[in-house]
């Protein structure tokens, strides 16, 4: 790996000086150099090099807004050794997220209100708008310009006019085909297109407009260092700002202060808990997807209680 990492970054010397978590699916190692120090993940996966780059494209979005720290990415090379991939990033101090709980709810707000804002500028301005942002550039519709993975699955992030048409497609039913796959689930074949038909349903009382979303933001990928909070491992898209509280709810690692902060900026919409679930059934077939049967049974009791739903 020193090898690489000095031909990679024009570096004199690269010297591992710890290991740290890559995080669920790859390997985390921190290398300082005579240029300062790098975090790096390795996958020995074959997919490994897309799910790289959707992160890495992923944090270079998050990072145009200049909204919430989040580690820059160098470099995403491919391993000859064995076929997987390398992502090499910006080596970030952290520790567990404490005393920066309000201000990583205020930032997520922030960026979740971003591309909205960047909208309502480009009708007033014109082109300048973006320009003057690092990049970062108002999107109209729901998606990505490029793969993502949450996890090791590649996310269909094709760019779709409405979200309840994103949402179903390209990732619900994804999901669902992935375990009628692998499991053959006759329940979870029988319940989906009494849910779907129940989708618009959810949202008849709201408007969702393109949000830049983090897209996995569990609290195993966020932290704080000494001046602010910290998050990374984004899976991201433009959808619903609320999909990114689904997760964060599902595991813990969140407190008060850090929804109060976030729903002072964007108050609950009607219907925000039956959306919470929702989103929540996305990461439990994924989770199912990734880590097995265990998951059915949560999964499946979203499905009933959703697709009984009027």
């Amino acid at each position: 790996m020193e090898a690489i990492l000095k031909s990679t970054l024009d570096v004199t010397h690269a010297k591992s000086i710890g290991r740290r978590g890559g995080g669920c699916i790859s390997e985390g190692q921190t290398y300082e150099t005579n240029k300062g120090k790098y975090f790096v993940k390795v996958n020995h996966k074959s997919e490994a090099m897309r799910m790289f780059e959707g992160e890495a494209a992923s944090l270079d979005a998050i990072l145009a807004t200049n909204i919430v720290k989040v580690p820059k990415p160098e470099k995403v090379i491919k391993d000859d050794k064995d076929g997987g991939a390398i992502l090499i990033m910006e080596h970030v101090d952290m520790s567990g997220l404490r005393k920066y709980q309000a201000q990583l709810g205020e930032q997520l707000a922030r960026l979740h209100l971003h591309n909205e804002d960047l909208g309502s500028r480009l009708s007033q301005e014109g082109s300048r708008v973006g320009d003057a942002e690092a990049g970062a550039k108002y999107v109209p519709k729901f998606g990505f310009h490029c793969t993502t993975c949450c996890g090791y699955l590649p996310q269909n992030n094709e760019w779709t006019d409405t979200w309840v048409e994103f949402y179903a497609r390209h990732r619900l039913k994804l999901q669902l085909d992935l375990v009628e796959r692998d499991y053959g689930d006759r329940e979870a074949r029988e319940l989906w297109p009494q849910l779907e038909r129940n989708l618009p349903g959810f949202f008849k009382d709201i408007e969702v407009k393109p949000a830049l979303l983090h897209g996995d933001l569990w609290g195993g990928n966020v932290a704080e260092t000494d001046t602010g909070p910290v998050i990374f491992d984004p899976a991201s898209h433009y959808g619903h700002s609320e999909f990114d509280l689904a997760i964060a709810g599902m595991f813990g690692g969140f407190n008060n202060a850090f929804y109060s902060a976030y729903h002072k900026m964007i108050p609950k919409a009607p219907g925000f808990e039956t959306r919470s679930e929702l989103y929540k059934l996305f990461h439990y077939l994924n989770h199912w997807n990734h880590f097995g049967s265990g998951y059915r049974t949560s999964s499946l009791s979203i499905m009933r209680r959703l697709a009984e739903s009027p």
